[in-house]
């Protein structure tokens, strides 16, 4: 049995106003039915009955309760007599903001201004299963449209009633397979040369055929290389090249260019490289002196062979400024007026040293030593003999020299000879075997020679013996020397008669 409560005791209810003093109940004497029948007097008249066992109010509706309990209780907590003070004004106004914030936060999310999706007819508002076969996107992204275009899933190829067409094959897809495509072409794909690879790879190919002059493998050549827009510069470094080189060096070029011409070039390729050279004469004049002479002959060259249009010199005039360009043109225009009945002018550069026919260079060899007899100037007869240009065959050079000496009258010309064959010698221009052999040819023709000049043996031996004092020669050399023949008769009276 419960004691009564003390007199004075206060009972204060939440959310009332001040404490109302309640007058003590009579005990009771416990029943069987006392824990349900106290249970159920504290609750509220007119509530329903509520479960034993039922879960109390969550921790969210507890906040809510206390926060609307705090606030009536502030509100009429001071019985409303007892006005608000300054710091309790302004807690409370920090209190109804943050609980605008947290309803605000518990009502918002990402999707709430977007209209729910359809639900299936028949189904229960809230169900799961309104939304079971929904195709649109659950993510909050995207425009609410089914996805792939409602063609998507496990298995499927497409929407129903697409019929799809042939697709080439894609050599970048993972199931791509090369074999199953048949017969499949392989092309080679060369990439267009720079500027720096493009003289990398032209000059020793010209440098080359400076040397074995078939102009057919430069062709070939060239057509495997991609010259793209640069097939202007093969024409211009060729005759660059030319400029710093010999003659025949020249006359090859002239060739090369009219060979390419409708081949690998056109003639507007090859006036491109002309005008692009005679805008850098200024520059080709320091390594080569003569260029604007030079470069006028190629020019008309070009002309005469077609490598150049009829009306290349008519371009430029009046328009020239360069000094040394209007030369060039100059130069050009009165060598093609002079040869305007020769379709060619094969003679601009001279005629090629390996190219020049024997008769032709042995009559330049006499008449160089027959210059050098009267001059007696050495430096003169050794270029003469660079500019024919043919190292092969200065064995002629020796034979003719010892000839004109063996023909000769007095001992004036063996010592003049013999320097310049010490000359030749000292400076390479002739060789040990072109020496060699022209003292050889002439061994060979010794019995012809003596016929004309009686006294050849005699001459023959005192050169011999003046080259070997100056090292020309070597003594095996000269030791080869035929020895003179003597006449020798049978008896005094066989009336003459020579043995045999």
């Amino acid at each position: 049995m419960m004691p009564p409560p003390p007199p004075g005791h206060f009972l204060r209810a939440a959310g009332r106003g001040p404490a109302e003093q309640r007058s003590p109940s009579p005990p009771s004497a416990p029943g069987p039915g006392a824990a349900g029948m106290s249970a159920a007097s504290t609750a509220e008249p007119g509530a329903a009955p509520r479960a034993p066992f039922a879960a109390g109010p969550s921790a969210e509706q507890q906040q809510q309760q206390e926060e609307e309990g705090g606030e009536e209780e502030g509100e009429d907590g001071g019985g409303g007599a007892r006005p608000w003070a300054a710091p309790e004004k302004l807690l409370h106004e920090a209190r109804l903001r943050a609980k605008a914030k947290r309803r605000l936060r518990r009502t918002s999310s990402r999707d709430s201004a977007r209209e729910p999706p359809a639900e299936e007819p028949g189904a229960e508002p809230g169900s799961p299963k309104g939304r079971a076969h929904d195709r649109r996107s659950r993510g909050g992204k995207g425009r609410g449209l089914p996805k792939k275009g409602g063609a998507g899933g496990k298995g499927v190829w497409g929407a129903p009633g697409v019929v799809y067409g042939y697709q080439e094959p894609d050599a970048r897809d993972p199931n791509y397979d090369e074999v199953a495509q048949g017969d499949t072409v392989y092309a080679t794909v060369v990439p267009e040369l720079e500027e720096d690879e493009l003289e990398q790879n032209v000059q020793p190919m010209v440098l080359e055929y400076f040397e074995h002059g078939d102009t057919g493998e430069v062709v070939e050549l060239l057509r495997g290389l991609n010259l793209g827009g640069r097939r202007h510069a093969v024409p211009s470094l060729a005759v660059v090249l030319a400029l710093e080189g010999k003659a025949s060096h020249r006359e090859l070029t002239s060739r090369l260019l009219s060979d390419l011409v409708g081949r690998v070039l056109s003639p507007d390729d090859v006036a491109w490289a002309f005008d692009e050279m005679l805008r850098d004469l200024p520059d080709l004049i320091l390594d080569a002196p003569e260029a604007p002479q030079m470069l006028g002959q190629f020019i008309a060259r070009a002309v005469a062979d077609h490598a150049l249009p009829l009306d290349f010199l008519e371009r430029y005039k009046g328009r020239v400024g360069c000094e040394h360009a209007r030369a060039a043109l100059d130069h050009a225009a009165v060598l093609l007026r002079i040869k305007r009945d020769v379709n060619r002018l094969d003679n601009v550069w001279g005629v090629g040293g390996g190219q020049r026919p024997v008769k032709h260079l042995v009559k330049e060899m006499n008449l160089l030593l027959r210059e050098y007899l009267l001059s007696g100037d050495v430096s003169e007869a050794e270029r003469c003999l660079r500019a024919l240009e043919v190292p092969h065959f200065h064995h002629e050079l020796v034979y003719e020299a010892v000839v004109m000496v063996l023909e000769g009258a007095g001992d004036a010309p063996v010592t003049t000879m013999v320097a310049l064959l010490q000359v030749l010698w000292e400076t390479g221009l002739v060789t040990l075997d072109q020496m060699n052999r022209g003292f050889q040819r002439v061994y060979a023709a010794l019995a012809d020679l003596s016929l004309d000049a009686p006294l050849a043996h005699a001459r023959l031996e005192r050169l011999l013996e003046l080259c070997c004092q100056r090292g020309v020669v070597t003594r095996a050399l000269r030791d080869a020397c035929p020895a003179r023949g003597r006449k020798r008769f049978v008896s005094e009276g066989d009336g003459g008669r020579v043995k045999q």
